[in-house]
Parts: structure tokens; C-alpha cells; sequence
């Protein structure tokens, strides 16, 4: 029902003079409808998606333009509902509080939404930026040429901070050139000087002079920023080499070479994922197209609260008598022969309902709000507008200097797990295609019949695996990237496992070394290197890239389709040669460690001759468990060799053997399979799939993209023998 009043005449009799009238009401209800719709617009303009991009990039997106005809007809609706009341003095503040007041924020809102996205379109420092930093970069590149070569990485003077673009591009004029834009009577002093602009360098050099406690932190936050306005040109398929310029790179490998900095390198990448994320998903970037736009929005929103406030209120005063009211009311009469009956009264449902609904959509208002202006304050965005603005204002009073350093200070420290749980939390996904354990749930059964992907579960990424991985870089920065081969050939017998590096492809080495891995877990589970960094790092990365074949194939170099089926293939034959085990991944690596218990235990009960029950009684509790180790690999090692028939099954039977028999020190056998897996995710890590990572970063981010990126701005865009690319079509290329 649409209007407030209805009445229905129903002639009973066709042959006689009969009705019945009823004539129903339902006021209060069809209010209390108009004000959910327009409270729910409101959520939906505050969580609308608004993307300011090139043209190149291929992903802007508009404000919900349709939303304000939703809205008219909306406020219409509601007009009409109050039409028959508006000679009471209390309609008049009805239809404040029920139309005027949601309407005048979601008109405010979206009128804001609209100019700010049109500004940032237009902004040389959001929308129009990648094809203005690619120009620049190329004429930085150009005066480096010509200057006095830079210091190497590795001598004593470290490299200068490259002048990187950071913020205000639009307070200089720009001209449109055949490859992108450029500042007008840009010269070689014009990059030196920088008047106007804000630069990397700029803020590295009076950061430290001005606030030397705080600058590694705020000299990090706006080094991702500008680094992130490089990614930009990536994705917008900009050819950069040497990550823009010869001192881009030489200085961001002399981060990657320092000692006990590899924290800090994560955290630059982190920082400048996540602004990948707010632009390219979200609408908070546009706001800063202006200065007073975030100011603006923090005032809605504090409005839009307090009218959530107001209308709570005055709900909450007059609940006690409007809960005695019905949705429904209605008079019935019944006419007959010129008779009328006495008006009967019925009343169907109960305002209550209306009102625990309106206060919960009020609720979720406020909390949409809320998060809104906490992502203002607590922004990244934020936190490189005050640096820069901090920067730039040094002529100030010392008073105001005090106060700006206090302000940035606070805000540092302002950090909302609401808002980074979108982006990359440091943990990486596990998956094994060779699993023990022995799981009979309903879910398992249904995820085996319709072929679903296995289980998978996640961990942290611990300092250990954050240094193995930094150390292959370096390793990479000198050599270049390799599949493992490397650091097989630091070692003494490591030469001896280069046949299980080639494979048809690279997910079949991955499963080669990945059972192989398994097989020496299932050996070494215990022992003075049970608990050792190297072996963390080997398992968890062997098990993030087994899950990155079977979940994320279109991230690796290999076809996706043919990793998927690899996978199922490889996994459906252990499955078969391991019968009585389910081949279900354990949700925890606690039931990993459980299956592997149940291994030792059954392969202890088939060890029934004399000789090995006295080994058992008369040996210590540590000869024991050694013993159970020993006989758990070996039932593994034998069901697998006599009853698998794919080759890469086999093969990582072969490998994990030869391991476990040539290598005797557990702590040098872990080492190495660590120091390879750290090679081998940095060898899969190049890509010009810059849909798949952009999908993987709106999903909250890979370990493989964060490396991706790191690789990016290292130099390193290709594998040995590919195209030195990084575009994915040669006719996109500038």
C-alpha cells in the first residue's frame, strides 16, 4: 500500500443493493518507510565507490548519479503521505525530521561527492597524475644522465633520496605533450628546485633537521606515497625502467642492502598497497582534491549524527505510546437496502516492529558516520597532507611549528583496525597437496564431490621470513632472479637436487619441492632444528606457494588452467596412494602436526618383530620419538613409491629421500630448502597480470603482490629470458 488512506467498496450481490466498505489507514507506517529509505540512502552514499582515474587505467568510476532520482521519488512518496495532515502545527516537524532534513544530507552529500570526484578527474595530482609523473620521470632520468654519475650502493656515502613527486603537482601550470602532460618551461633547475611542488627529497632533507624522532617513520609514509603514484604508471602501463630513474633505484637498493632494515621495507610497501587500495576502491582519495573537501565530509557526517540523535529522541519519548499503535487500521461497514451498519474496527500488525526497525537503521547510520570521519583522521592520506604541509610552512612562528609537530605526532599514532583490515595484515594463506590427516566432516565429503579447492588456512609471516626473503633479493639485485638454482649452488651438495628444477613447468617443480618439504617435516618433526627459523620459513613458504598453484594459479607464470589441473591431478593421486587417510587439508597447523602423530603411531604398531619391541622398551623417551619419526617416514615414503603413478608424486618422493639420506644436519638440510623456497617466491613474483594483483589487493592483498611491487621498484619487472615488460600488450606501451 502506497498512500496512508484506502477505501474498497465490494458489491456482495450483483442482484441486490449490498456493499462492503472499508476504508483503511496506515499513517504512522508509511512515514516510518520513507524515513528507512532515505536513512538506508544515506548508508548507501557514504559506502558508494567513487574513482577518479586516466583513461589508461581503465577503472573510474562515477558517483551513483541514480541515487538522487531514487531519492526525489523518495522525498515524493513521503510528501504525499503527509498531504492530508498538514493543517496540524506537529506535521510541519514531521516532515522536518521524516523528509526535509535526511533529504538536505543526502542532497549535501551527493552534490560533494560529485565535485570532488570532478575536481579529482581533473587534478594533475590525482586523476590525471600517471601520464604527469611518467614525463617527469622520464626528464629526471634524462638530467641524471647528464649530471656527475651518483655514488654506488655499497661505498661509504649513501645515495641522495631521488626528487619523487609527492604532493601539489597542481600548482604549476602543465601543458599536454604526445607522451602524457609536463610542467610548461620545465627545465633541468626546474627539477632541482621544485617550486611549488613537494618532493621526496625535499621532505627527506627537513625531516631531518625539524624532527629527527619522528623522521623515519614520516619519511616512510611519504616514500610509499610517492611510490605509490609509480605503481599508478604501472597500472596505467607506462613503460618505467630502473623504477623511473638510475637514482630512484639506486636508492631504493640501498634500503634493500642495509642491514636489519627489512621491517622498514615492509612497511613502505605495506603503506603503499594500501593507497593502492583507498584509490582505486574506495571514495576517500577524491576528497583531497581539496583541501577543505575532508573538512567538509567530517561536517556532514557530524550533521548526519546528529540528526540520527534527534530522530532517536524524539522516537524514544513517544515509543511507550506509539507501541500501542497498529501498522494497520481499518473501518468496515456493511450496507444493505439503504442500511448501515455500525462501523467496525480492525487493526493489524504493531508499530513496535517499525520502531525497533527505524532505531536499528539509525544505528547502522551512525556507525557508517562514524567510520567515515575515522577514516579521515586516522588516513594515511591524511597523515602525507599534514608532512607536507609541515614541510612547506617552515617560515612559520615556532609557536605554530610546536603545535603542527604535536598535531602529526598524535596522528602517527592514530592507527584503526577497522579500516587495515582492507588492507594486507602480514599473514599469508597455507595450503598442502600432500595431507595426513584423516577428516571424515560432511564438508570434506562435499568439497572432494563437486572438486571444490581444499582447505586452506593462514599464518603470520614472521621476521624470519621476512629476512630469507630480503637476503634472496639482495642475492637477486646481484645476480638476477633464479628458480632456486642459486641457492642450490651456494651449497656443497646442492648441485646434486638441481634435476627436480626441471620440470615442464614451474608449478611442477613447486609440487616437486613441496612434497619433498612435507617428506622432511614427516622425518625431522622433532630434533635440535624442530623449532628453527629455517624451518619455519621452508614450510610456510612451501605451503603459501602450493596454496598460491591451487587458489591463485592466475598470479603464477604458468597457464592458470593448467595449474588448477596439475593440482587436482597430483593431489587426487596421493589421495589414492594413501588409502585409509583422507587427502582434506587440516584448518590448523595444529591438526597438521596431529596427522603427523597418527602417521608416527601407525607406523610404530606395524614394527611387531622382537628386535624392534626391545628397541622400543629399552631405549630413552628421545630414541623413542626418533625411532617414531623413522618409521612414520618410512611407511609415507613407502606407500607413496608403491602405489603413486604421476610423475611429480614421484618425483618429490625421489627428492625428499635424497634430502633426508644425503643431508645429515638437520639445521643445513632446513637452511636450504628455506634458502630455495625464498628464491623460488621471488622468482614467481614478476607479472604483468595487473588485473589479477589489482583483484588480489581489493581482496586485502598476497605476500606474492606486496613482492611484486617490491620487485617493481627494485628494478626487477621480468624473469631471465622474458620480455623486460611491463606492459601487456606492445600497442599500449608509451
Amino acid at each position: 500500500m502506497i498512500f496512508d488512506k484506502s477505501t474498497r467498496v465490494l458489491d456482495l450481490d450483483p442482484n441486490g443493493p449490498s456493499a462492503l466498505v472499508a476504508a483503511c489507514h496506515a499513517t504512522l507506517h508509511i512515514e516510518v518507510l520513507v524515513i528507512w529509505a532515505l536513512l538506508v540512502q544515506i548508508v548507501m552514499v557514504n559506502t558508494s565507490t567513487a574513482v577518479a582515474t586516466e583513461g589508461r587505467e581503465g577503472r573510474s568510476v562515477g558517483p551513483n548519479i541514480t541515487l538522487i532520482v531514487q531519492v526525489l521519488w523518495t522525498i515524493y512518496l513521503g510528501f504525499i503521505t503527509l498531504e492530508h495532515n498538514l493543517i496540524d502545527w506537529k506535521a510541519y516537524f514531521d516532515i522536518f525530521i521524516g523528509l526535509i532534513a535526511p533529504f538536505s544530507l543526502l542532497c549535501a552529500k551527493i552534490v560533494l561527492e560529485y565535485y570532488a570526484f570532478e575536481k579529482a578527474r581533473r587534478s594533475f595530482a590525482l586523476g590525471r597524475n600517471p601520464g604527469l609523473t611518467f614525463v617527469y620521470m622520464e626528464k629526471l632520468r634524462v638530467q641524471e644522465a647528464t649530471q656527475q654519475s651518483e655514488p654506488l650502493v655499497g661505498s661509504d656515502a649513501p645515495p641522495p633520496p631521488p626528487p619523487l613527486l609527492v604532493i601539489r603537482e597542481e600548482e604549476k601550470q602543465v601543458e599536454i605533450q604526445p607522451r602524457g602532460y609536463a610542467f610548461k618551461d620545465d627545465s633541468g633547475t626546474v627539477l632541482t628546485t621544485n617550486n611549488g611542488i613537494v618532493t621526496f627529497d625535499r621532505i627527506y632533507w627537513q625531516l631531518d633537521s625539524t624532527l629527527p624522532i619522528l623522521s623515519p617513520q614520516l619519511k616512510g609514509l611519504c616514500l610509499s606515497f610517492a611510490l605509490f603514484k609509480l605503481l599508478r604508471c604501472r597500472f596505467a602501463r607506462y613503460r618505467l625502467t630502473n623504477a623511473g630513474s638510475t637514482g630512484t633505484l639506486t636508492f631504493f637498493r640501498s634500503l634493500s642492502l642495509q642491514s636489519g632494515e627489512h621491517d622498514r621495507i615492509y612497511r613502505v610497501i605495506m603503506d603503499e598497497l594500501s593507497f593502492v587500495h583507498d584509490y582505486y576502491y574506495s571514495s576517500l582519495p577524491i576528497s583531497y582534491a581539496k583541501c577543505r573537501l575532508p573538512i567538509l565530509s567530517i561536517l556532514l557526517s557530524l550533521l548526519s549524527i546528529g540528526y540520527c540523535i534527534l530522530l532517536a529522541l524524539t522516537a524514544g519519548e513517544n515509543l511507550q505510546v506509539l507501541a500501542m499503535r497498529r501498522q494497520l487500521d481499518c473501518n468496515i461497514w456493511w450496507i444493505h437496502d439503504r442500511l448501515v451498519t455500525d462501523c467496525t474496527r480492525y487493526s493489524i500488525g504493531t508499530y513496535f516492529i517499525d520502531m525497533a526497525l527505524l532505531l536499528w537503521i539509525v544505528l547502522l547510520v551512525m556507525i557508517s558516520e562514524v567510520r567515515d570521519m575515522v577514516s579521515y583522521i586516522c588516513s594515511n592520506w591524511t597523515k602525507v597532507t599534514l608532512i607536507c604541509r609541515y614541510v612547506i610552512n617552515q617560515t612559520s612562528s615556532q609557536r605554530s611549528l610546536c603545535m603542527k609537530k604535536w598535531v602529526m605526532s598524535l596522528l602517527l599514532r592514530c592507527r584503526c583496525k577497522l579500516i587495515m583490515k582492507q588492507h594486507w595484515n602480514e599473514e599469508m594463506s597455507q595450503c598442502s597437496v600432500l595431507v595426513l590427516h584423516h577428516r571424515t566432516t560432511l564438508l570434506a565429503f562435499v568439497r572432494r564431490l563437486l572438486l571444490l579447492p581444499g582447505q586452506k588456512w593462514k599464518v603470520k609471516v614472521t621476521a624470519a621470513v621476512k629476512v630469507c626473503i630480503i637476503n634472496a633479493l639482495r642475492s637477486a639485485i646481484n645476480g638476477g632472479l633464479s628458480r632456486g638454482v642459486a641457492s642450490l649452488h651456494c651449497s656443497q651438495v646442492g648441485e646434486t637436487f638441481l634435476w627436480a628444477c626441471a620440470g615442464k613447468g614451474i608449478s611442477d617443480t613447486i609440487l616437486v619441492w613441496h612434497i619433498a618439504t612435507i617428506i622432511v617435516q614427516v622425518r625431522h618433526r622433532s630434533g635440535e632444528a624442530s623449532d628453527s627459523d629455517h624451518k619455519t620459513v621452508a614450510t610456510q613458504l612451501s605451503q603459501y606457494c602450493a596454496y598460491l598453484v591451487n587458489w591463485c594459479p592466475e598470479l603464477l607464470p604458468d597457464n592458470s588452467a593448467w595449474n588448477k589441473g596439475l593440482y587436482r591431478a597430483v593431489k587426487k593421486d596421493a589421495e589414492g596412494a594413501l588409502p585409509g587417510y583422507s587427502v582434506t587439508e587440516p584448518s590448523t597447523p595444529e591438526d597438521d602436526e596431529r596427522a603427523l602423530d597418527e602417521y608416527s603411531v601407525a607406523a610404530e604398531a606395524e614394527a611387531s618383530t622382537a628386535e624392534d619391541e626391545r628397541a622400543v622398551s629399552e631405549n630413552p623417551l628421545a630414541d623413542q620419538s626418533t625411532k617414531r619419526e623413522e618409521d612414520g617416514y618410512q611407511k609415507l615414503v613407502r606407500l607413496l613409491s608403491e602405489h603413486s603413478k604421476h610423475e611429480v608424486v614421484k618425483d618429490g618422493v625421489k627428492l625428499g629421500k635424497q634430502l633426508v639420506e644425503t643431508m645429515e644436519d638437520q639445521e643445513t638440510m632446513w637452511k636450504l630448502l628455506a634458502e630455495f623456497w625464498s628464491e623460488m617466491i621471488l622468482y614467481l613474483a614478476p607479472s604483468d597480470n595487473l588485473k589479477g594483483h589489482s583483484e588480489a589487493i581489493a581482496r586485502g592483498g598476497e605476500l606474492i603482490t606486496l613482492l611484486w611491487a617490491l620487485l617493481f621498484h627494485a628494478g626487477i619487472v621480468s624473469r631471465p629470458g622474458e620480455d623486460d615488460g611491463a606492459a601487456a600488450t606492445s600497442a599500449d606501451v608509451v
